[in-house]
């Protein structure tokens, strides 16, 4: 099996990504970023708005259209309510992201065991994984960058042959800018570039000067003409979304610049590996490729200063940061496989234990506290319970009984498989985690349908309601009087909160007002922190008088 990894590693990496993530595809709710972003691709499909993008009929250009184009088309094979065929597209680009990072660790270590070792860190580090869901279209513009940095890697190192180098990196590089504007090229591209010339310096810069100008422009060209266009279609909206971005970055989400310092916890299982690999005056001596872990280190370092110099800071501006950190826990990891069996010094070995203690813990731990937390709702969830239980159990035993024998690479293996079979086995667990106020809005549109009615809103509603309801709902006010009401006798409402008393009685001299049900996307209890007051939203019926 070993032999047969090495001898097909980007094929082996596509397997392990694809088994790992697609039985469970469509398994977790819709998330609000990913819920805007599937309102436009159904709209761009529903409605023909492919370059003029839009979210409920409204002009939605805070985001190009690259990703959306992606999530269309593969909706448009799936189906447009198949979570798991619009999903998909993001998964593919994890495969692109982690391929690029065993090509680039190939570069500079020569050696696929260890280059599929920083691979696979890189596609069990927590964010990575769960920014395809809080927002997807990050690992889009991530994933074009990896690979073009991987072809850049190449174009920087070779002295002949590497047009096709130039070609390809200034095209990714355009389809990363497509993808999010320059978010990828300032957080990951810009800190590669510092890290290499720190490290391996730009040679022959004047031979190549031609090739780099033309990466420039080709990235411009790709990346450029959708913003072109559509200011040039439609300036007024442009213009506005444009400077309400902008200002977002000095006046929204505002942190601390040492906001971003715990970064190395987003990497989840190698939490602790993280940080030690980040300990340079520790690791010099130990790691066989010391040039290599410099630059991934001083990769990571340049990466996480340059997002910590933007006021606004989010938690997932941070995950570009993982994937060179991967490649730098890669050589801590090594140095654990080379030299662990001999190590004596409890400095250096308890961390070990520790973490890779605490991760096979958690496997034998398991089966009670799935059955504490699930408690009446296991019941119908039995077959994963058991499943799960069996799996996890199981590698935990299997991590103790290596840790040991001080085998730290069956060790590193069980603990990939580990944050796998999680996935695989575990996540439908979460289903039972659904609350009884829970009630879905994804029969609406037919029942409005049915009853001949039309579908209006007021006040708010959230993107997850707008996404599962499966249609445009136009927004009405309740206060700007008669004139502003729908012209049908009778028409369906929508609104965030109940109609207050107020508004309520002086609205029924004219209507005859009926509250058929409040609907509530929330899966957890009220009493729950994740509760949110946005997922709930009161449907009324209205009849002319």
């Amino acid at each position: 099996m070993i032999k047969i990894i090495k001898k097909q590693p980007v094929l082996s990496i596509c397997l392990f990504t694809a088994i790992m993530l697609l039985p469970n595809l469509d398994v977790i709710n819709v998330s609000i970023m990913e819920a805007r972003n599937f309102i436009t691709a159904r709209e761009m499909v529903q409605d023909g708005n492919w370059l003029l993008t839009t979210m409920n009929g409204e002009a939605r250009y805070e985001k190009p259209p690259l990703p959306t184009w992606l999530t269309a088309v593969s909706g448009m094979v799936f189906g447009l309510k198949s979570v798991f065929g619009l999903r998909l597209p993001a998964i593919l680009f994890i495969m692109l992201l982690a391929v690029s990072v065993f090509k680039i660790s190939m570069l500079l270590v020569k050696d696929k065991t260890q280059s599929l070792q920083h691979a696979g860190i890189a596609i069990t580090s927590f964010y990575i994984i769960g920014i395809t869901i809080e927002a997807p279209w990050d690992i889009f513009t991530h994933g074009f960058m990896c690979f073009a940095i991987y072809q850049l890697f190449l174009l920087f190192e070779k002295d002949k042959k590497y047009w096709k180098h130039t070609l390809i990196a200034g095209c990714f590089i355009g389809l990363s800018f497509l993808s999010k504007g320059p978010i990828s090229m300032y957080a990951l591209m810009l800190p590669f570039l510092l890290a290499y010339g720190f490290t391996y310096k730009f040679k022959h810069l004047k031979a190549k000067a031609f090739s780099y100008l033309s990466v420039l422009i080709l990235a411009l060209v790709v990346g450029g003409w959708w913003y072109v266009y559509v200011r040039f279609q439609d300036p007024a909206t442009f213009t506005a979304i444009t400077e309400k971005e902008t200002s977002n970055w000095s006046s929204y989400n505002i942190r601390p610049f040492y906001y971003y310092w715990s970064f190395f916890v987003q990497s989840g299982l190698w939490t602790i590996p993280a940080f030690i690999s980040l300990l340079y005056p520790y690791l010099k001596s130990r790691v066989n490729h010391l040039k290599a872990y410099r630059f991934s280190l001083l990769w990571t370092l340049f990466a996480v200063v340059l997002l910590s110099v933007i006021p606004e800071k989010k938690s997932r501006y941070l995950m570009p940061v993982l994937i060179p950190l991967a490649i730098n826990i890669g050589f801590y990891i090594d140095y654990l496989i080379r030299r662990f069996k001999i190590m004596t010094d409890a400095r250096e070995t308890i961390p070990v234990y520790f973490n890779f203690g605490f991760i096979a813990c958690i496997g034998l731990a398991f089966p009670v506290l799935a059955y504490v937390f699930l408690q009446e709702n296991i019941s119908s969830h039995w077959f994963s319970y058991i499943l799960a239980s069996i799996v996890l159990v199981t590698i935990g035993v299997f991590i103790l009984l290596y840790l040991k024998r001080k085998n730290m690479t069956m060790v590193f293996r069980l603990t990939v498989l580990f944050f796998a079979s999680i996935i695989v086995t575990a996540l439908p667990l979460s289903e039972g985690f659904t609350s009884e106020t829970y009630h879905p809005i994804s029969t609406l549109k037919d029942e409005v349908k049915s009853e001949g009615i039309k579908m209006y809103g007021t006040n708010y509603i959230s993107p997850e309601m707008l996404w599962y309801y499966g249609g445009k709902i136009p927004f009405i006010s309740l206060h700007e009087g008669l004139e502003s009401f729908p012209k049908e006798k009778t028409f369906g409402l929508l609104t965030k909160d109940p109609i207050d008393k107020v508004t309520l009685n002086k609205l029924e001299e004219n209507f005859q007002i009926e509250k058929i049900t409040t609907y509530n996307l929330n899966r957890v209890s009220k009493a729950s922190k994740q509760y949110n007051d946005r997922l709930l939203n009161v449907y009324y019926i209205f009849e002319k008088k």
